[in-house]
Formats: C-alpha cells, structure tokens, sequence
C-alpha cells in the first residue's frame, strides 16, 4: 500500500516531538443493541477538535541523552553478514530501502550466529535520512515484547558516500499485511489474528502510556506488523512517529504522512497529531483481520474499494454482518467474537477523536475478547499479564488479567498503566 504527504493548508513547522467505558464479561454475548450502538458511533459525522488532553513531555529522547545499548557496525562488517548485499539474501523493498537477510557475530556468545534484518537506505536525500535518525531515536532508548528489537546502525563513509543501515532482529514469520494477502496460500486463523490484535494494542499501549514520554507511532498498519518465530506480533518502522504533545499542548502540528486508508480524518483535515490518531488506525486494523482485505483496494468493485465505507452499512445487523467476514476462514462458533471485536473496532472509529479510547483502554477490551477464545486455538499462549502502579503508594505489582470481574475493573479504573503486556 501506498504512502502519502500532502499538506492541509500552510505548511507547519514539525515540532519534535477519558471517558471510561464499561467492559462486558467474557462470557457475555452481543447483542443486536450493542451492534448497534458502536455502528452508530462508527458512522457519526460530527468530526470534533483534538483531544483537549494535555501530557508533560519533554524533548525527544536521544543517544545522548538516555542509555542505548545499540551495537554501532562498520560497513564492511554490514557487506560480510549480507554476502556484500547478495540478491538472494533481499527478503524486502519499501520507501526506506531494501533489507536483507543478514548473520552477525552475537554479542553474547562469540562462537556464535545471529540471523537479523539489515535495511539500508535508498538514495532518498534528506527525508530518509530524518527517518533513520528517528528509527535509531525511537528504537534506541524503548524495549518492549512487542516492538521489533533494533540492533545496532551504521554510518559510515564509503566511496559512494555515507550509508545508513539498520540493523534488525529477524522476523521469520513476515508482516500480517502478507499473511492477510489473497497470495497467501495459508490463511491466519481467527484465534491467531485475536493475538496478534492484542499485541498490536501491547505495542501501541506502551508507547502511547507506558513511558515517561509519549510516542505516536503515525504509520500503524498490517505491514509494520511482523511476525517472530512464535508468531509474536510486533511493531515495526519507526521513521514516521512523533513525541507526544508538550506540557501544555492538546496537539502536534505536522506534515500529514501516512499511509492511505490508515489516517484520521481529523489528523487528515488539520495536520494535528495525537495519540487518538494511532486509535484510530487501529480500528482500521481491526477490519482488516475481520474481513480478511485491505483499507484501500482499487482492484475491487467501485463501492467495495473502501473498506470503511463497505462494511459500515453491514454493522447493525447479525446477518448481514457476516457477509464482511473472511471468506477463507470457517466461521463456525466463531462469529460472536468477530462482532465483539468489530464493536473495539467502532470504539476507535469514532468521528469524535475525543470519544475514542485510549489504547490502554482498547487492550483491555481486546483482552476480554482474547481469553475466552484461548481455548479454540490458542491455549499455548501464557495468559497476558500487566505490570501496575497504583497512585497512591507508588508500588507495582502483576496481575492476570484472569482475576475476578469486579476486582479486575476496579483496579483498572483506579490504577495507571506504566507497562503492558
């Protein structure tokens, strides 16, 4: 899928950078009423101002200022794990560049091997540059479950000029934009494709509310979603994001970037960038895995091009509603929880960026959908755990997400997430 830049209007200098919602009982059903109600909040037209929400934050985190332990690399040592950038091991091309499939010395074992993703960057002058000193930024000072491990960089002079590679852990398993593709000749299961949506909140969570600074991630789509080799979603490409709004601030003015059929309409219309942004993209995401297509595909018919606007008029109606869903999937026993998640879904697509949940929000929901189908498919998952600390006495503490209904929103309401997953 394509991305885009084009600006709302003048220009603006990038800078650089709730209402709580009810949470049904796993073993609930959905109703017609619930449907319903979140297609109705889906297709609200009253596009709102950004959120008034305003998080202290500071400049954005650099090797300079926070500890790194990324391995610096010498362009010979980039040529000898690629076989001097050998076609055969190219497992990738996008805007960035190409990446390969690459071996390095590993740090903790001298004797031994270890398999990474090296992407080097294509002659893009600039822009590309900026976005690979923000992967080194991002990636180089936050460690999360589910966001892919950089390695280490390179840049160096040769004699074609300077270079810039990232280095990688390798991601066996692809991206699920690959994986959801009508070439894949394996489809993911819906057990699966529940995981891989809570890691993705897991992600999203954690940058948006897990550190001390905030981080929008601007590009949330199927294919920065990788797959390890447990199958373990995690995100990847860090070149668009941004630091959260300053002290202060509801917003962060941009360039609008991204990728077509991900953005949010108000981001779109103003260039105002917030975390409710991400939100949204992630409801997209969500329609994607119910319905097994892309957000933008001009291969189908005229009004099936556009995935929001196809599924809208099949939400508040059981049946008709199951004419979105995958056709390569067997659906038995299984569509209640795509219409719960289509109801997250509708959550994050709300008109109104203020009315959107957080994603700290979002997971939990997810996580309501998650457990129960654990035990079609997904039993080998350990249960998803999240680290608290409670206002009052500053202590942490981990909590299955299989405690008691009431205890668990409880402490979810009453608590601030620092680390999910």
């Amino acid at each position: 899928m394509m991305c885009f830049q084009f600006y709302c209007g003048e220009k603006k200098d990038e800078q650089k950078t709730t209402k709580s919602m009810s949470v049904r009982s796993s073993n609930s059903t959905l109703t017609e009423l619930e449907m319903r109600r979140s297609g109705s909040e889906f297709n609200s037209q009253n596009v709102s101002d950004m959120s008034t929400e305003s998080v202290g934050r500071s400049t954005f985190p650099s090797l300079s200022q926070r500890p790194s332990n990324l391995r610096v690399f010498t362009y010979a040592e980039m040529k000898t794990a690629t076989r001097n950038f050998n076609r055969t091991t190219k497992i990738g091309e996008g805007g960035f560049g190409c990446v390969y499939k690459g071996a390095i010395k590993s740090s903790d074992d001298p004797q031994g091997k270890l398999d990474v993703a090296v992407k080097q960057l294509g002659k893009r002058g600039l822009q590309g540059h900026k976005e690979w000193v923000t992967e080194v930024n991002v990636l180089g000072v936050v460690e999360h479950p589910n966001l892919v491990k950089l390695v280490g960089y390179c840049a160096e002079d040769d004699e074609r000029g300077i270079q810039r590679i990232l280095v990688y852990e390798y991601m066996p398993n692809k991206s699920v934009e690959d994986h959801l593709s009508p070439r894949s000749e394996t489809p993911l299961p819906w057990a699966m494709r529940l995981k891989i949506a809570q890691d993705a909140a897991c992600g999203l969570a954690y940058l948006h509310e897990g550190m001390d600074f905030q981080i929008i991630f601007r590009d949330f789509k199927s294919s920065n979603i990788l797959l390890d080799e447990q199958w373990n979603a995690k995100l990847s490409d860090f070149g668009l994001a941004r630091l959260g709004p300053l002290e202060g601030e509801t917003h962060v003015s941009t360039a609008v970037v991204g990728t077509l059929g991900y953005a949010a309409p108000e981001y779109i219309q103003t260039g105002h960038l917030t975390s409710r942004s991400d939100v949204w993209s992630y409801g997209v995401f969500l329609y994607e895995l119910i319905t097994g297509r892309r957000p933008m595909d001009r291969n189908r018919p005229k009004n099936e091009q556009k995935l929001l606007d196809w599924v809208r008029p099949h939400l508040a109606d059981s049946k008709k509603f199951q004419q979105i869903l995958d056709p390569k999937l067997e659906w038995n026993g299984l569509i209640k929880s795509a219409q719960r998640l289509a109801v997250v879904a509708n959550r994050c697509l709300t008109r109104n960026s203020k009315s959107r949940p957080k994603m700290s929000e979002v997971l939990e929901m997810v996580n309501r959908i998650v457990e129960p189908s654990q035990e079609i498919g997904c039993g080998s998952q350990p249960p998803v755990r999240t680290i608290w600390e409670n206002k009052a006495n500053g202590k942490r503490s981990i909590m299955d997400m299989r405690m008691g209904e009431s205890s668990w929103l409880h402490r979810m309401w009453s608590s601030k997430v620092v680390r999910t997953c």
